[in-house]
């Protein structure tokens, strides 16, 4: 993990707020068992703000709330987080299914007996860890209950038909959540008051470009930056309701790069990742139109990697 904090120091993120994780850090070492929890980021978020915010929310023992469009790295901060406090991470993804006991447990047979099988809030509960709430507009209202004495002042989870436990001070729940999503909703004010609530910004130029040449450090720089721009237009298109946010996946840029590096022609990478996402017919064509404006589709891997 050093190494990410060897980025953020670089990034120039507040000193005082990194010594402050090294102490948290101090004060709460991992059990060796619970080691393998702790995620090991592929991708570092880029933002010097928005981590500077997420760190201090952290460190004042709050519960921290990851909102905004698509592609804008909720679950890349998320991840980055939980491997700079070197904590155990729990991810609960929710849907219209998820309710009470999938988050905090259920009774089971064992082939002996019938015993308690701990959830994942259980867990991060009694653990310590972080616990990753995705898309939690997308929950119901059972499943959000369960949370909220665990969430404000009172820090406790109660397990009915069992004990109630306290959370342990390490503890710190990460949420995220879309706007606009089909099956999703806006959060109550009873569960919105037990967050801090981060505004998660679309990654700039500058950034994007540093993301780029950090995962694939031999690309072509002129490559790099007509793909950046590339990104930037897709992201304006999207704004103005040109074409459809499924063009807009920073994930599929990326991975469109790795195609290409795999020897894929740059035409086909990006009709992989980026164009086939769209299942309107129209709306592929508008996307290719754009595309096919700033990066020619006969690229080989030479050109975009000549190293």
């Amino acid at each position: 993990m050093e190494d990410l904090f060897t980025f953020l120091e670089s990034e120039g993120v507040d000193a005082a707020l990194l010594q402050g994780v090294k102490a948290f850090r101090d004060a709460h070492p991992v059990t060796a068992e619970l080691k393998e929890r702790v995620p090991q980021p592929e991708y570092f978020y880029y933002g010097k703000k928005t981590w500077e915010l997420a760190l201090a929310a952290l460190l004042a023992g709050k519960n921290l709330l990851l909102a905004g469009p698509k592609a804008t790295g909720k679950n890349v901060l998320s991840e980055n987080l939980a491997a700079l406090f070197a904590r155990p991470m729990w991810n609960v993804s929710f849907h219209i299914n998820t309710d009470a006991a999938a988050l905090v447990g259920t009774d089971t047979y064992d082939g002996h007996a019938v015993v308690f099988r701990p959830g994942p809030i259980y867990l991060c509960a009694e653990q310590g860890g972080f616990g990753v709430l995705d898309e939690i507009n997308m929950a119901k209202n059972e499943a959000l209950a369960v949370l909220h004495a665990a969430l404000d002042f009172r820090r406790s989870l109660d397990v009915p038909g069992y004990r109630r436990i306290d959370l342990r001070e390490e503890t710190r729940f990460i949420a995220t959540m879309n706007y606009g999503y089909a099956g999703t909703r806006d959060l109550n004010e009873a569960l919105t008051s037990r967050f801090a609530v981060l505004d998660m910004p679309v990654i700039s130029e500058e950034d994007l470009q540093k993301l780029i040449s950090r995962r694939y450090p031999g690309i072509n720089v002129k490559i790099r930056d007509q793909l950046v721009k590339l990104y930037g237009e897709l992201e304006r298109k999207a704004e103005s309701a040109e074409i459809s946010d499924s063009a807009l996946d920073l994930r599929g840029l990326l991975d469109a790069i790795a195609l290409m590096e795999q020897g894929l022609s740059s035409g086909d990478a990006l009709r992989m990742c980026i164009v086939n996402k769209s299942f309107d017919s129209y709306e592929r064509g508008l996307i290719h139109d754009v595309i096919a404006a700033r990066i020619p589709g006969d690229l080989a891997r030479k050109d975009v990697f000549p190293a």
